[in-house]
């Protein structure tokens, strides 16, 4: 009997984040050693070790390897900063919170170590997304694309796809993210990680995936991507 596989679940976004952070940590030591260090703690101390200490713990829970709690007090009494803010927004804010730290010390050069872990977090996860095709007895290829990623889509997002001959089209009105580093007059922090996310994620899934984005939330109000395989190539 045949038994029809259901795709996976998303990863949770606490996962997510703690997997985000990891991969921050590891590009921004590796250029600044025990600076990078000291200014990451600085900014998950200034994010809150409460909120940073429940999404570590809650990762960690789901099985994921991260170093998040490493930069969190033991035993943390502070009160949480955000009220009911939610996970998205929580990243959004942890992510600025890091990089403004290292940007402020390091200018341009932090800049591209915190493009270099947003580049290696997207690659991982397009990895584990032609992963989740390939349980499903899918190609990586556009049409499956969507439909095995990793991250849910909550109504917190406004987006429309066009599916083309090997392309997506995508156009978001509304993103958590970007507006939280609005909100929070965080866009030179914000806009490293929207430069980078999606053709690394892409990259990630199929080497020959390329990225056009050519519109942002935090610069034009819009999220415009044009996802593009020139042939309908699958990477073995």
């Amino acid at each position: 009997m045949n038994i029809k596989k259901e795709p996976l679940p998303p990863l949770s976004m606490y996962s997510i984040t703690a997997k985000l952070f990891t991969h921050l940590e590891k590009s921004v030591v590796s250029s600044f050693g025990i600076e990078g260090k000291k200014l990451l703690q600085l900014g998950v101390e200034h994010f809150g070790y409460k909120e940073a200490h429940d999404i570590a713990k809650q990762a960690a829970i789901e099985g994921e390897i991260h170093v998040l709690d490493k930069y969190i007090p033991e035993n943390v009494t502070a009160q949480p900063k955000y009220g009911d803010l939610n996970i998205y927004g929580l990243m959004a804010k942890l992510f600025a919170q890091v990089t403004k730290a290292v940007v402020d010390e390091y200018g341009e050069q932090g800049k591209n170590a915190i493009r270099e872990g947003v580049r290696t977090f997207g690659e991982e996860r397009g990895r584990g997304i032609a992963e989740r095709a390939k349980y499903m007895n899918k190609d990586n290829t556009v049409d499956h694309y969507l439909s095995n990623y990793d991250m849910g889509r909550s109504d917190l997002f406004t987006y429309e796809n066009t599916f083309k001959p090997n392309m997506i089209e995508q156009t978001f009105t509304r993103c958590p993210f970007g507006q939280q580093w609005a909100d929070d007059d965080m866009h030179e922090y914000g806009i490293l990680y929207c430069e980078m996310i999606d053709p690394a994620v892409a990259r990630g899934y199929n080497p020959n995936f390329q990225v056009v984005h050519d519109r942002y939330i935090l610069k034009e109000g819009v999220c415009h991507f044009e996802f593009k395989l020139e042939a309908e190539q699958r990477n073995d």
